[in-house]
């Protein structure tokens, strides 16, 4: 039973599900089975200070991710408010309203910086804040535009990959995935590695490596396989983005599983049942994940073996994860912070970041964690 109607809506000949609550939570119950597990006592064994904050404005419903170029980051909020700030202060640098409402945003290289629009216009701006151009791409996109290599790649929900030149907006190049009966209508995470190639993944339990400079597909790799009877029951789309730690890549479905194998090939190390929509994370030997109950998990990279499962956050719905460190951080629906022992997946701290989600995975950078909530606040905090 789903939690909440999901809407469907035709785009071409595929179904694509939306909201993404109620794709993601599809199973068995009903609300009151999903209440929030309560928060356990925890000690914290080091704290997050915070350094600064800022208001970039609220993402709604949508999933922004603030992104970091340089000496600076980049965020947006849904009503166009677009805002590069100062990494060690967080002042703002500058400041650009986008002309429409946004559906995500920003890719940014430090030169060119990216949203897209709730109509599918791509909009760029120079480093200082001056606008360079706008293209519509003729669909809605829900994945954060990626700029690297002197390339805007822009991925649409009808299953098209864009190149765009980053200084004058003119299409270099397309790559186009053929349409699956039922998937997803969520952003599709994309990895880029240095700056000649992204990792993302696809529908049907796929993922793989397309080259930022021309669009070609260099591997695919199945993840897992559709399963069940009903087109819902055998969903499962490599939604988040995939991770990397060394020549290492990791990857999840939703309803399906998770796996890690080589980045130069996309082959396979090990596979595991398992779902998830939020991602993984990686250290050098582990890699971290937490299903769609919330269950946080800790897998042995080189073979799969279950280190840890930590259960303390069921239904808390808990955000993109972020290794660092000794630890692993991830926010939940409530705005609070949590860190988990990647040794053995104790609860070691915990802080408040705001009462809006953080769905976003926290960056670190510079000594520095960052987050960015839907409610708007983008904050800096020093371990401690």
């Amino acid at each position: 039973m789903v939690l909440i109607k999901p809407v469907v809506k035709r785009i071409g000949a595929a179904l694509v599900v939306g909201t993404l609550a109620a794709a993601l939570l599809a199973c068995s119950g009903n609300a009151r089975v999903r209440k929030p597990a309560e928060l356990v006592e925890v000690k914290n064994q080091f704290d997050l200070q915070p350094i600064w904050s800022t208001s970039i404005g609220s993402s709604e419903t949508f999933n922004f991710h603030p992104v970091v170029a340089g000496d600076a980051v980049y965020a947006a909020s849904h009503r166009g408010n677009l805002v590069k700030v100062d990494l060690q202060t967080g002042n703002k640098v500058w400041e650009a309203s986008v002309p429409e409402r946004l559906t995500v945003g920003p890719g940014s290289d430090g030169r060119t910086t990216a949203v897209v629009t709730t109509k599918g216009a791509v909009y760029a701006y120079d480093d200082s804040g001056k606008p360079l151009w706008n293209v519509n791409v003729g669909s809605e996109v829900l994945s954060e535009p990626v700029v690297a290599g002197g390339i805007v790649v822009v991925r649409t929900l009808d299953n098209r990959f864009i190149g765009l030149d980053a200084q004058t907006g003119v299409r270099k190049w397309m790559y186009q995935r053929q349409q699956s009966a039922l998937s997803l209508r969520v952003g599709y995470g994309m990895l880029p590695i240095n700056n000649e190639v992204i990792v993302t993944g696809f529908a049907g339990g796929r993922f793989g490596m397309i080259a930022i400079a021309n669009g070609g597909l260099i591997w695919e790799t199945p993840v897992s396989f559709p399963k069940g009877f009903s087109e819902i029951e055998r969903l499962n789309d490599v939604t988040a983005k995939p991770s990397m730690e060394a020549d290492i890549l990791c990857a999840v479905s939703y309803q399906g599983r998770i796996g890690c194998g080589q980045a130069r090939n996309g082959n396979l190390l090990w596979f595991k049942d398992y779902s998830s929509y939020t991602g993984t994370a990686q250290s050098s030997d582990l890699v971290f994940s937490a299903n769609e109950k919330s269950y946080v998990t800790a897998f042995a990279t080189k073979d799969g073996t279950q280190v840890w499962e930590n259960t303390q956050l069921t239904f808390r719905d808990v955000g993109e994860p972020l290794a660092v460190g000794r630890v692993v951080l991830m926010g939940d629906a409530q705005g609070y912070v949590h860190a988990f022992s990647q040794a053995n997946g104790e609860l070691i701290a915990r802080m408040r970041h705001d009462s809006s989600p953080i769905t976003a995975a926290p960056i670190a950078v510079g000594g520095l964690i960052l987050i960015q909530s839907q409610g708007g606040k983008l904050a800096a905090y020093s371990p401690k």
